[in-house]
């Protein structure tokens, strides 16, 4: 716990992450919530749900960093504001657009989209030194779990509840006065002593951009890819058994599996390659369906699994953090937010396709072995880096 109490004793680190895990909230009701909309209400189809809901995430991908070097060269507060307009438009707008103008409107509020996930990860690197960041970033990697576990169910409850039109108005209300939170709290996106030094030039990207922060990039959008992958699968498996009535349960067990290890690998006190992490969460992933015969055997081959998700991630986050320069961190946190939104966007229909042309565990096998196979791919650079630092 001593490296837990330490990181929460910096000044803003509490409030920071008690923000991140209220704001994220809204944000992962968004994808349930919009398919729910263009199904039930505008009559459309899931394919045209998907279509809707990828067209967000294409355009959050590539607004990304480019928001990210806004942040860098122009401060945190102009880019909420930008950002947090765009969405209030959207949002409230988007329960009256026809479904051709919707998907248009969805890619240009995706490019626009308040960038809270790579704002914290970015303001934790200007809170917390390097040698307190593990826990920190572990922190941060539970506290989007607790989001995934809040967002989407209670999406689905205002839908059931309510209306899908109207839970649509709400997540956006949740979004907007996330920007708004935000703005007032104003975190630091570079440290004290980084400030005290005034504006710095910039960076080249050929500089900062190497091949070892590409391969944490590469390390990020597999390692999610994995869990997107995962998340299908486990649903496919248990509508083959009849056992959908315990998805949650299932799904719930892997989360609190990823809680778990997400807490430990903040608790020890070294730190592990986040080549190693997505290694380990790749093997662990591959059998996972061969536990698919009842719910509970499931359930227990996901914990394994389920335990590297979060400290895989944080990992990633702390890579990014100790190998950008301050001046260039916004737009580096923004290329590890395109990084782990393009890994989900890839794995979930990666791996339904699978799924659909053979059997619901190969879901687990395929994606576990991609994220196995980029993990080899990447170790040469790996090992590299050990050598000459060492």
């Amino acid at each position: 716990m001593k490296p837990y109490r330490e990181a929460l004793a910096l000044p803003g680190l509490r409030s920071l992450l008690l923000v991140a895990v209220l704001a994220r909230i809204p944000l992962t009701a968004v994808g349930v919530t919009l398919t729910f909309y263009v199904v039930q209400d505008l009559g459309r189809g899931y394919g045209a749900a998907g279509l809707a809901g990828g067209a967000i995430t294409v355009g959050a991908a590539i607004g990304g960093p480019l928001l990210g070097r806004l942040v860098d060269q122009g401060g945190l507060r102009p880019v909420l504001v930008l950002t947090t307009v765009a969405e209030a438009i959207f949002w409230f707008t988007a329960p009256l657009l026809p479904y051709p103008v919707l998907v248009p409107a969805a890619l240009l509020a995706g490019l626009l989209a308040l960038p809270i996930f790579s704002v914290i990860r970015q303001s934790i690197a200007a809170l917390v030194p390097p040698e307190q960041r593990r826990p920190a970033y572990a922190l941060d990697s539970m506290s989007v779990e607790l989001s995934f576990m809040i967002g989407p169910a209670l999406a689905t409850v205002g839908v059931t509840m309510i209306s899908a039109r109207l839970t649509l108005y709400l997540v956006g209300a949740g979004i907007v006065a996330a920007g708004a939170v935000l703005w007032l709290l104003n975190p630091p996106v570079r440290s004290a002593s980084e400030a005290a030094t005034g504006p710095q030039p910039r960076i080249a990207r050929r500089q900062w951009l190497t091949s070892r922060m590409v391969a944490v990039f590469a390390v990020s959008a597999a390692a999610t890819l994995v869990l997107g992958g995962t998340d299908v699968a486990v649903i496919a498996v248990l509508r083959e058994n009849g056992d959908t009535a315990f998805t949650g349960v299932v799904l719930s067990v892997w989360a609190v599996a990823s809680l778990v290890g997400g807490f430990a690998y903040g608790a020890i006190h070294r730190s592990f390659s986040p080549v190693a992490l997505l290694g380990l969460l790749s093997l662990c992933t591959i059998p996972v369906g061969l536990g698919g015969s009842h719910w509970w055997l499931l359930c227990l081959a996901l914990i394994p699994a389920g335990m590297l998700c979060a400290p895989t991630i944080a990992a990633t986050s702390d890579a990014v953090s100790r190998l950008a320069p301050a001046s260039v961190r916004g737009e580096a946190m923004g290329l590890h937010g395109s990084a782990v939104t393009v890994g989900i966007a890839v794995g979930a229909p990666l791996a339904g396709a699978v799924i659909d042309a053979s059997a619901p565990l190969w879901g687990f096998a395929v994606t576990g072995a991609i994220g196995a196979l980029v993990a080899l791919v990447v170790l040469p650079i790996e090992l590299h880096h050990r050598r000459t630092h060492t």
